[in-house]
């Protein structure tokens, strides 16, 4: 049984678009998994300017994971870690008590070409919230693929199809780029409390009714999630177990509101250290939003 039924909203970051998808009002997250943003699909000119790209900005209490189904970005963090990351690869960086980092496009920059791809934050468990912050790349062995009748497939991270994917994670979770040919079918594991599939391109049909990309279906605890696509389809699988409720505000996550305030002061007295690679400009924090007007 479908829960739930999420479309994507449009956002301008300067230069090229996202589909935010999570956190959505009616539903702020799908297991561990607090943010979930589609890149593009866009197509860049060579020589585009450096005011697209994302600089220095900071994170505490998640793990970031960047996902790119075309295109290439290079990250930069203050840890000192640099990589670039193509297609079929994973970044996961590990916030917990706070990391600052950068995302850049040199190579679209230089030769021009698409960029699409996912961005989603995995909330850390309450015990780990404030752990050390870390980065690991991952590719090839690291990430598990299969391919059966009909459908492709690639753990990014996690346990699913009894496979398991070499990223280090905090807790149950599982995260599957699944490539469905014409009338190939696919269902989420069933082992986990909170599931979802996200039509990421083409068209998909589910429990009798047709499903678009920008689109993300909630499935019910306990209800199969089977999807299938007459035409073929690119579908994110995702969910794990609940961590319980998290405060989001800007690039912070906490399980506290006292934390989000702290990490705040810290960002805006320069106490969060910068990329040593990428220090020459950051994010400001935003300001906050103007009060209501009273009544009259």
């Amino acid at each position: 049984m479908i829960e739930l039924v999420i479309d994507q909203k449009r956002k301008d970051l300067g230069g090229f678009e996202v589909g935010r998808v999570l956190p959505y009002a009616k539903r702020r997250m799908v297991g561990p998994f607090v943010f979930f943003d589609h890149i593009g699909p866009a197509m860049f000119q060579p020589g585009f300017p450096r005011t697209v790209d994302v600089r220095p900005h900071p994170h505490i209490g998640l793990a970031t994971v960047t996902y790119l189904f075309q295109g290439e970005m290079t990250h930069r963090d203050s840890l000192g870690f640099t990589q670039d990351i193509r297609p079929g690869e994973v970044n996961w960086m590990t916030a917990g008590r706070g990391i600052t980092h950068s995302e850049r496009f040199e190579r679209l920059r230089r030769e021009g070409g698409p960029m699409h791809g996912i961005q989603s934050w995995v909330a850390l468990p309450e015990e780990h919230e404030e752990t050390d912050p870390a980065f690991h790349h991952h590719a090839g062995a690291d990430l598990p693929a299969g391919d059966d009748a009909g459908l492709r497939w690639r753990l990014v991270a996690g346990e699913a199809f009894g496979a398991r994917a070499g990223v280090k994670t905090f807790s149950p979770i599982f995260y599957l780029h699944c490539e469905l040919a014409p009338g190939g079918v696919v269902e989420t594991p069933n082992e986990y409390l909170e599931r979802a599939a996200y039509v990421a391109e083409g068209e998909v049909e589910c429990e009798g009714s047709a499903y678009h990309a920008g689109q993300m279906i909630v499935f019910a605890a306990g209800a199969p999630g089977v999807v299938r696509s007459e035409r073929g389809a690119t579908v994110m699988l995702l969910g794990g177990e609940p961590v319980g409720p998290r405060f989001i505000e800007w690039n912070f996550v906490s399980s506290s509101k006292d934390r989000l305030e702290q990490a705040k002061a810290d960002w805006r007295a320069g106490r969060m250290k910068l990329p040593d690679a990428d220090n020459q400009e950051f994010i400001p924090l935003p300001d906050p939003p103007p009060p209501a007007n009273p009544m009259s």
